[in-house]
């Protein structure tokens, strides 16, 4: 039986970045045209001895453990009329930056992890090690308005409508591998870090 999948697969240095990743103009997503997507995160050390890159630690993930909401379309636009005469173009060429599961769980370091859907069917050599529940936030951003007097963006909001929702997933090994437990990092904790590195890169910038 064949099955309409994508994989993404994403390389991190380590020690490096790890908490999140360049989406560049796509928001991850659990399902595409009709495929289920899922996420394949390894990490590599970033000063090697020799010439080899062994892989540290692998998680691969279903697209929806990242952000459960499909709907979304993106659509690059553009404008003229920027410039003292008027003719230079601005292309509204949005990016998206998401945490990593090195970021989002704990116990994920230097083991295999797979992590799914709760109820998605998995093979009989999988060993259940964890259950990560995430809930969808009570406000989300709608809008966005950049100017660029003041190179300021201000966000609107408005009521989820699935806001409290809680998505349930399972984290697995492969029998024989290490069975400690995949546990969810605190969400306050995980947004409080990636801003201080968004804010760390922004100043490199």
């Amino acid at each position: 039986m064949r099955f309409a999948e994508g994989f993404e697969l994403k390389c991190l240095a380590y020690p490096g970045r790890e908490m999140d990743y360049d989406c560049n103009s796509q928001v991850p997503r659990g399902e595409h045209n009709g495929r289920q997507v899922y996420y394949v995160f390894g990490r590599y050390p970033k000063n090697p001895d020799g010439d080899r890159y062994p892989v540290l630690d692998f998680v691969l993930c279903h697209g929806s453990f990242l952000n459960a909401d499909n709907a979304y379309v993106h659509k690059n636009k553009s404008f003229r009329g920027i410039g003292s005469y008027g003719d230079i173009l601005v292309r509204d060429r949005k990016m998206y930056v998401a945490p990593t599961p090195f970021a989002l769980a704990e116990g994920t370091a230097h083991r295999r992890t797979l992590i799914l859907p709760e109820g998605h069917p998995v093979d009989d050599d999988l060993v259940e090690v964890g259950t990560l529940t995430r809930r969808e936030v009570d406000e989300v951003v709608v809008a966005y308005n950049f100017d660029p007097r003041t190179n300021e963006i201000d966000t609107t909001r408005v009521p989820n409508p699935g806001g409290g929702r809680e998505h349930d997933f399972k984290a697995y090994r492969v029998a024989g591998d290490p069975t400690d437990v995949v546990t969810l990092r605190d969400p306050n904790r995980v947004l409080a870090e990636l801003n201080t590195a968004e804010a760390t890169d922004d100043e490199e910038d």
